[in-house]
């Protein structure tokens, strides 16, 4: 599975995930973080990404487009980039199944 992480998560992240989630990449190495959700979202369909966002808007997308792309939602407030990493690391289980679950679209991590 491939993590394309949004404009509002730490860059640092990516370093933590990446043997985890091999492919992975962030919206500002990409040079996508001025674009708006629509254009993330069409990137990411096009190239096989799932979204990881703690923005709401991704998660509306996700109910009116169906997928892909898929969407993994942070829903926990503000934390360090090690408490995300240990969030994600926590729940590589329910992650690697919502990867090949056929009609899932978003899954909500806490």
């Amino acid at each position: 599975m491939k993590l394309l992480l949004d404009q509002n998560l730490s860059r640092r992240l990516l370093r933590s995930i990446i043997e985890d989630f091999p492919e992975s990449n962030h919206v500002v190495y990409l040079k996508m973080d001025r674009d708006d959700d629509l254009q993330i979202w069409a990137y990411a369909m096009k190239n096989q990404f799932s979204i990881v966002t703690k923005d709401k808007d991704f998660l509306q997308m996700s109910g009116l487009y169906g997928h892909p792309p898929k969407v993994i939602h942070r829903g926990i407030g503000n934390c360090s980039v090690d408490d995300l990493d240990a969030l994600l690391i926590k729940h590589i289980g329910h992650i690697r199944a919502f990867e090949k679950h056929q009609t899932k679209s978003y899954l909500h991590l806490v």
